[in-house]
C-alpha cells in the first residue's frame, strides 16, 4: 500500500464531492486521517449521552445519531464502490439519496454506541477485504482485548450489518472461521459516477 495517496483531479469525481475531497485534501495523508477517524469520533461522541445523540438542532435537521448511521452507509457505500472499481468491474453503479437512506433507516432508535461499534466493524472488515476474519480476532480488534463477552456479539453485529445492508450484502461467513467481505457480483446495487 502506498504511503500517500495523490488527492484526485477535478475530472476524476462528481462536482457534489469537491468540498469532501478539499477537506480530505487538508489534512495531508489520508491514509493517516483514516486510521485516526476511530479516535477523533469517539473523542467528539463517547462522552454523549443517548438523548443527547438524539437531539436536532432544527426542522428537518439530522440528529448525532442520524449523522453517525449516515456515516455507516457512507462506509458501506463507499467500500463497495471501491472494492468494485479495484475487481475492474465497469458495470455502472446507481447512486443513493442520503435523505431516503437517513428518513429509513430509523437510526434514532439505536444506541449511539452501538452506531459508532458499527462503524468500527464496518471498517475492520472493509479494510481486509478477502480475508477471513474468526470471531475472537473481530472481538479483540473491534471491542478489544478487555472486552468481558460472548464472542457470539459478533453475530449479533454483523446480523445487524447484514439486516441492513439486504441481498447486497458482501460480508460472508466462512464455516469454521468467522467472517469475510467478498467481492460482489458484478451489476449488485451500489452508487453511480456523479451521484451520492
Amino acid at each position: 500500500m502506498p504511503a500517500r495517496i495523490s488527492p484526485p483531479t477535478t475530472d476524476e469525481y462528481a462536482p457534489f464531492y469537491a468540498d469532501y475531497i478539499q477537506r480530505a485534501a487538508k489534512r495531508a495523508n489520508v491514509l493517516t486521517a483514516l486510521a485516526d477517524q476511530l479516535q477523533e469520533l469517539h473523542a467528539a461522541l463517547d462522552r454523549l449521552s443517548d438523548a443527547q445523540a438524539h437531539f436536532k438542532p432544527g426542522p428537518g435537521e439530522w440528529s448525532i445519531k442520524e449523522v453517525m448511521g449516515h456515516i455507516n452507509d457512507v462506509e458501506r457505500v463507499f467500500s463497495y464502490r471501491l472494492l468494485r472499481i479495484s475487481r475492474g468491474d465497469a458495470t455502472p453503479l446507481p447512486g443513493f439519496e442520503q435523505e431516503d437512506y437517513v428518513r429509513a433507516a430509523g437510526f434514532d432508535r439505536y444506541p449511539l454506541g452501538d452506531l459508532l461499534k458499527e462503524f468500527e466493524l464496518l471498517r475492520f472488515l472493509a479494510d481486509r477485504p478477502g480475508l477471513a476474519m474468526s470471531r475472537q480476532q473481530i472481538l479483540d480488534t473491534v471491542w478489544g482485548h478487555d472486552w468481558y463477552g460472548d464472542e457470539r456479539t459478533v453475530d449479533v453485529h454483523i446480523a445487524q450489518v447484514r439486516f441492513k445492508l439486504g441481498e447486497a450484502s458482501p460480508i460472508r461467513t466462512v464455516r469454521g472461521v468467522g467472517y469475510a467481505v467478498s467481492k460482489p457480483a458484478p451489476g449488485g446495487p451500489g452508487p453511480a459516477e456523479g451521484s451520492r
